[in-house]
């Protein structure tokens, strides 16, 4: 896998998708999906990921955020 910028990738070690964010120092920086902290990944580490299981993670992570969330208060 060539890991382009903007594309998502899956890191073969841990198991996890991440969106493609730049190459520095010989490593691919990762981004979860839905935001948070890039780590960095061997390009021989990352793996191809279907369009479903992008999709998967993208729902799971909303649904994560809106359970974590309080209720919004009625007027």
């Amino acid at each position: 896998m060539t890991g382009e910028i903007g594309t998502y990738a899956v890191d073969v070690r841990t198991g996890r998708i991440g969106e493609v964010m730049a190459r520095v120092g010989g490593y691919v920086q990762l981004r979860p999906i839905g935001g948070g902290r890039e780590w960095d990944c061997s390009p021989d580490g990352l793996g191809e990921v279907a369009p479903d299981e992008v999709l998967r993670e993208k729902v799971r992570r909303l649904n994560r955020d809106t359970r974590s969330r309080p209720p919004a208060e009625l007027p």
